[in-house]
């Protein structure tokens, strides 16, 4: 019974293996040519700016952005599952994610209009 577990475990001790080669090799393998923009953090394309201990507040496009990224991703789990049970839904399924989707789409637009989506 546990012979039909074997290519599992075996494909799983191969992507092991192939980390952990990679790992350590890559040090020794790779280029190693530092500089100073190499080393510096790098957020986004925004230079970085020392904060204090506690923190510093961030604009509020930073949390707009994630929740509309929440929207949109609840969205796609959402079509899914409507994908896999299409063809038993019939046409009150389709008819359904219609509106869905239309729902979804006049936010989209409306966040887009207000400026959401775009990076100052």
């Amino acid at each position: 019974m546990l012979s039909q577990y074997v290519p599992i475990v075996g494909l799983f001790a191969l992507a092991a293996a192939f980390a952990l080669f990679s790992v350590t090799v890559a040090p020794f393998v790779g280029p190693r040519r530092h500089n100073r923009a190499k080393l510096a953090a790098y957020e986004c394309g925004i230079e970085p700016v020392d904060q204090p201990l506690t923190g510093g507040r961030f604009p509020i496009k930073y949390y707009l952005t994630a929740m509309i990224f929440i929207v949109f991703d609840i969205e796609i789990v959402f079509l899914y599952p409507w994908a896999v049970a299409n063809d038993a839904l019939g046409v009150f399924g389709l008819v359904e994610m219609v509106v869905f989707i239309g729902t979804v789409f006049i936010a989209y637009v409306y966040v887009w209009r207000r400026g959401g989506l775009d990076w100052d």
